[in-house]
């Protein structure tokens, strides 16, 4: 397929986590950061995973990675519902990503599955959605740039409260 535009983005990071001796040690500085850009409303509180020596209120670089993939995921979900006229009335994904380590301590990830769940306020469009979730893996720019199994096992029912909406 042809290429029909470019699109650029930008964010920083900065570093908070210099406790007064820098990096003299491993255990001298924590992990902590912030991720910026230009127009957000707040910055997102960074660290490493606490395995790593992170702080574990603060977000991860393996769960932001997670984040990109099922928000990418919902995002082209919801166009390509509201495309085929099916209406969503509710969405919630739970991914879990696996990552393996190696003995220098470098790892990657291996697998990444999205649960999502998703009402619907047809109940006779389930089948369409479903299959809307297995076409969305193509479309999504995070799904397409690793080089990991991202898996989907989505679930749709009905919204029973909003089915008597529609007739």
């Amino acid at each position: 397929m042809r290429e029909k535009r470019q699109h650029h983005y930008e964010l920083t990071t900065r570093w908070t986590g210099n406790l007064g001796r820098g990096t003299a040690g491993y255990t001298s500085y924590n992990r902590n950061h912030e991720l910026t850009a230009p127009g957000k409303l707040a910055p997102i509180p960074g660290s490493s995973d606490p395995a790593f020596r992170g702080d574990r209120e603060r977000y991860n670089p393996e769960e932001l990675l997670l984040g990109a993939l099922s928000a990418c995921h919902m995002l082209w979900v919801l166009h390509l519902c509201a495309d085929a006229g099916i209406v969503i009335t509710e969405y919630e994904d739970r991914a879990e990503g696996q990552m393996t380590e190696r003995e220098d301590g470098s790892g990657r990830f291996t697998k990444v599955v999205l649960h999502p769940l998703m009402k619907i306020s047809d109940g006779t469009r389930i089948a369409d959605a479903i299959a809307i979730h297995q076409d969305t893996h193509q479309l999504c720019a995070i799904a397409q740039s690793v080089n990991f199994i991202v898996e989907c096992r989505a679930e749709v029912i009905a919204d029973r409260c909003r089915a008597s909406d529609t007739a």
